[in-house]
């Protein structure tokens, strides 16, 4: 009989091969209450803890848990050292026999939320999206508003209501008034709407009081995911003025269940693109020595119908700049903490990362196969996939992130 392949032996060119080795935990229907910390290899989890045991690893202790937060606080000389050796683990030939019992096929397990959101705070970086949203309503004034070139945009969300990929939506209801209406109206969103972001995973916090300056960025973030962050339209016209956005975002925050380092990111890094207005010295990315920008390419699918490729590489603020931005009043970070980029849009039509623009606020709708829509309707599931340059011509992939809306109840 011929010799059964390894889970290890991965067609050329995956993108989960050991160039990636994204994060996440999961669970076993064996053992459904057991989380572990896992590592995607191919379309296999590897049970991080117990590779680490089988092989009497030091690192034991940070992957042999129910959740990612000792690895995340670990630092990064840890993320580093961790990551090399988990790369040994899945290419060595020699540790294949300890290795090999301790994969898992993807599709037999169910994957978690890999840590305690601690804060999240949502940015509005990019300037081909709020140049869209300005000039929709705002249609005779300027598109952007007068801060927006000066400093990443941002507010605090609900932490506790972000989801992991796969976890069904409620459609919220709330207080709506269209311009013509006489009175607010209570019910279920109408405008529900999805907005397609890329979120980073902080794991070493700060002191309060002590602002994390552009060059310490990587000390502090861990690495990133796909993030959607579902907004009810009607409800947030109604009530963010004059505070900004509440109950029209809070309801939920779909996150993929792995998280990326952002050592696996270095072929992906390029420089944002130029800025035509000086920047504050805490911002001034100019002189650093690291790119800042990231090349992700993000697909958005309805139905399993694409619908947008939103380019990361366009964004106008990068993730150093936002959270030297988040920390430059003493506010601290902690372990687990969470910011979103804010929609990712492209100059094209068909690079919009929102159905906001896509349909121009229901002015144009899109034709799917099963219907058109301008905005969501129960049923929909979205689905955000993306990639990334990696070395030597491979790509990386970034975890997608779905969800299935669900009535209002």
């Amino acid at each position: 009989m011929p010799e059964q392949s390894s889970p290890l032996d991965l067609a050329e060119g995956d993108p989960f091969g050991p160039h990636n080795l994204p994060y996440g935990v999961f669970s076993t229907p064996d053992h459904p209450e057991e989380r572990r910390v896992g590592v995607r290899i191919g379309n296999h989890v590897l049970d991080a803890g117990a590779a680490a045991h089988a092989l009497g690893s030091p690192y034991a202790q940070l992957l042999a848990r129910p959740d990612l937060t000792a690895l995340l606080a670990a630092g990064r000389t840890a993320w580093r050292d961790v990551r090399r050796a988990l790369t040994a683990w899945v290419t060595v030939p020699a540790h294949r026999a300890d290795i090999e019992p301790l994969l898992h096929p993807l599709d037999t397990v169910t994957l978690h939320l890999s840590y305690a959101v601690a804060d999240y705070v949502d940015f509005y970086a990019s300037e081909n999206h709020a140049t869209n949203v300005g000039q929709i309503f705002r249609p005779n004034g300027e598109a952007l508003t007068p801060n927006w070139k000066h400093l990443p945009i941002g507010y605090h969300g609900r932490s506790g209501t972000v989801v992991v990929s796969g976890t069904d939506v409620v459609r919220p209801s709330g207080q709506r008034k269209a311009p013509t209406d006489p009175a607010p109206v209570f019910g279920p969103s109408v405008k529900l709407d999805i907005e397609a972001e890329v979120g980073f995973v902080v794991g070493v916090g700060s002191e309060q009081g002590t602002p994390v300056p552009l060059g310490d960025f990587r000390d502090h973030v861990f690495g990133l995911c796909l993030l959607n962050d579902w907004s009810a339209r009607d409800i947030q016209a109604w009530e963010y003025v004059p505070l900004g956005p509440f109950l029209g975002k809070s309801f939920a925050t779909s996150v993929s269940a792995w998280v990326t380092p952002l050592e696996a990111l270095e072929s992906a890094r390029i420089a944002p693109p130029a800025r035509d207005l000086p920047l504050l010295p805490y911002l001034e990315d100019a002189d650093e020595d690291e790119d800042g920008g990231l090349d992700l390419r993000i697909s958005v699918a309805i139905n399993g119908q694409v619908v947008a490729e939103p380019p990361f590489a366009t964004m106008y603020w990068t993730a150093a700049q936002m959270l030297a931005q988040m920390t430059v009043n003493g506010a601290s970070l902690r372990t687990g903490d969470l910011y979103g980029s804010g929609t990712v849009s492209g100059a094209e039509p068909g690079q919009r990362g929102s159905l906001l623009e896509l349909t121009w606020n229901g002015r144009d709708p899109l034709d799917l196969p099963d219907g058109k829509r301008t905005f969501l309707e129960d049923g929909d599931v979205v689905t955000m996939t993306a990639w990334a340059p990696g070395p030597d011509g491979t790509r990386v992939g970034i975890g997608e992130v779905t969800g299935r809306i669900v009535p209002a109840s």
